[in-house]
């Protein structure tokens, strides 16, 4: 399974082409309605390692989003929040699995970083490019989606 599930420039809404790969992707989206959005699945510390240099993430919460196992949270550092929650979903036996999603946003940039099931994350990113008026709002509107998907994940487990 690939680290980077996708890396992606944002302007106005709109996904814009770029070069591939993290490394330079925020000088990419320097303007003040663009934003990066970076979403990769249990890194390794040396593969987050360019991640954090691009975006100056905060050390400890770089090891919490890394060695996972984390209670749910919202910690503020510096001009960036850093955010854990909870995934359920059920596996094929009918049992619930639980798997976390840490997600960094700040000025111009949104990192989500997944840890086991994922409730079903994988389409919020392209169900929200679908709605570019909202995708405009930038990192915070990413945000909104990933909360959103992994609350509405929890209904069918609930039920």
């Amino acid at each position: 399974m690939p680290v980077i599930v996708d890396c992606a420039v944002y302007e106005r809404g709109q996904r814009v082409v770029t070069k591939p790969g993290v490394k330079g992707v925020r000088e990419q989206a320097s303007g003040s309605d663009a934003f990066v959005w970076v979403g990769l699945v249990e890194p390794s510390a040396e593969e987050f390692e360019t991640v954090r240099r691009e975006f100056d993430l905060h050390e400890l919460a770089v090891e919490d989003a890394v060695k996972a196992h984390q209670r749910p949270k919202l910690e503020h550092y510096g001009d960036s929040l850093f955010v854990v929650l909870k995934t359920v979903s059920y596996s094929d036996s009918e049992e619930v699995e639980v798997g976390e999603v840490m997600i960094f946003v700040g000025p111009g940039f949104l990192v989500s970083v997944r840890h086991g099931p994922s409730g079903g994350l994988g389409s919020a990113r392209e169900d929200i490019e679908q709605r570019p008026e909202l995708l405009a709002h930038g990192p915070s509107a990413a945000l909104y989606a990933l909360v959103d998907r992994v609350v509405d994940g929890y209904q069918p487990v609930v039920t």
